[in-house]
């Protein structure tokens, strides 16, 4: 490996899957501290990418989520020929994240060789799922010489904090009047990562009853969780779903002084800006998808149902997260 290599990443298009790409940066740039290493998501990836200084550019490829999008990735593809890119790492698993830098000729392009893609790729690695049993492990793998050790722990992600456009944040949403807790109700992927919302209701009546705010944050189709929330616990809970940037959720995140959050993006943000994270597991696991930080606490039940992995409970009582209790919660908080 030469030193001062230019790498493209063609990085996930879930929030949490590229903030946990950010372990493979740290790790590329361990290993080449002059590494030019640019990010290509999802469009709302690129500010996020701003965060994340081992990148030199995040890079929009506009195209839905599981959308082919075929002359969109040949269009952009073409326009990175002459970037002069030595290797291309491809993180997602599909036929179609190939094809960008296999249209911009990159020589080497390494990923994973599923969905009959090994003829994109010349570097195509098997996926032993046994052995990549995390999904930073696969993204890292990737990184790495074939059969190379896997660090551990993994280089945990650490995402830039805009001190000033915290405070502005503050100012203008008029929090930070007492200390807060930060709770994350919605979940992209389906109810079935989704701790119950009275649960959350509960608990931030709790917090509030302390003399402690609640910051609400999701996006704007979360916001009548939040309005939810707000409506039981009252005054003190602040309701920002939808008021604010993928990036201002990293400031805020830094401002808070815990984060309770079902398994998704904004858990994984939150992780990475630095707050103590209570994660709170159902369909998924927390040994698979893990909060990469020391300042966490991991609420699974572990029932012999567990993980099912699927967006609803398929036995329609939603056990594994209806029995993490309120007061366990409020336990972990302090």
């Amino acid at each position: 490996m030469a030193a001062g290599e230019k790498i493209l990443v063609v990085g996930p298009a879930w929030i949490g899957d590229m903030v946990m790409a950010q372990s493979l940066l740290r790790l590329l740039r361990q290993r080449d501290p002059q590494a030019l290493i640019d990010l290509t998501g999802p469009p709302w990836s690129v500010p996020l990418a701003a965060r994340m200084p081992e990148v030199r550019r995040g890079i929009a490829l506009d195209v839905r989520h599981g959308e082919l999008a075929f002359g969109v990735r040949r269009r952009l593809g073409r326009e990175l020929r002459n970037t002069g890119y030595d290797r291309a790492i491809v993180l997602p698993r599909s036929l179609k994240a190939a094809l960008l830098p296999w249209f911009a000729r990159i020589p080497v392009r390494t990923g994973f060789a599923t969905e009959g893609r090994r003829w994109l790729l010349t570097d195509p690695r098997p996926l032993d799922r046994a052995l990549l049993d995390q999904t930073v492990r696969r993204f890292l793998a990737l990184g790495l010489p074939r059969g190379a050790p896997l660090p551990d722990p993994p280089p945990f992600p650490v995402l830039t904090v805009d001190a000033d456009n915290r405070a502005a944040l503050l100012g203008r949403l008029g929090l930070g009047h007492a200390p807060a807790v930060a709770l994350m109700p919605g979940a992209a992927y389906g109810p079935a990562k989704q701790w119950p919302i009275g649960h959350f209701a509960g608990l931030a009546a709790d917090i509030v009853s302390g003399g402690e705010e609640v910051w609400v944050l999701g996006s704007a189709a979360e916001r009548p969780l939040g309005e939810h929330i707000r409506a039981v616990a009252g005054t003190g809970v602040h309701n920002l779903c939808g008021q604010t940037r993928l990036e201002d959720s990293v400031d805020l995140l830094s401002a808070a002084r815990a984060a309770v959050t079902n398994d998704s993006g904004l858990m994984h943000v939150a992780a990475a800006a630095g707050t103590r994270v209570i994660a709170l597991y159902g369909s998924s696991s927390p040994h698979f998808t893990p909060p990469l930080t020391d300042r966490c606490s991991i609420h699974y039940l572990a029932l012999d149902c567990s993980p099912c992995f699927q967006r609803e409970c398929p036995l329609g009582h939603l056990h594994c997260l209806r029995g993490i209790t309120v007061a366990a919660v409020r336990a972990s908080l302090g």
